[in-house]
């Protein structure tokens, strides 16, 4: 018998370490979601969070199973209202110039997509 770590006690080693930072990162996501939710009450929230906190198993998977639909509806919203945040904060595509914008304008004008008149409102509308 071996006195030290060998191959197996470091890939078994490695096996719970990654256990423990999936359940770790489990328990934040679960945190999360409840203080983002803004339908419970903060009493409710106070509950699931002492339950999550002193019974962390049976708590973990009662908040999955109870809430889990609607958990997956608040990280998809809360993922698209900060795209939505990154897009108002940058504005236009990069890449796209004032230049690009009448270029495109002028292409729907000349192709009949366009009238005169709203060719000249969007154009004012790009210059502004």
């Amino acid at each position: 018998m071996e006195d030290g770590f060998g191959l197996w006690d470091v890939i078994v080693s490695m096996f719970w370490f990654m256990l423990l930072m999936t359940w770790i990162w489990m328990i934040i996501a679960i945190l999360g979601d409840i203080f983002r939710d803004r339908s419970l009450s903060g009493a409710s929230k106070a509950m699931w969070t002492l339950f999550i906190v002193l019974i962390p198993w049976l708590g973990a998977l009662i908040y999955i199973f109870a809430r889990g639909d609607s958990m997956n509806e608040r990280t998809h919203q809360a993922a698209l209202d900060q795209q939505a945040q990154m897009r108002a904060y940058i504005g236009e595509p990069a890449g796209s110039t004032v230049a690009d914008e009448l270029r495109g304008l002028t292409e729907l004008r000349d192709s009949g997509v366009l009238t005169p008149a709203e060719y000249e409102a969007a154009k004012a509308k790009v210059l502004a």
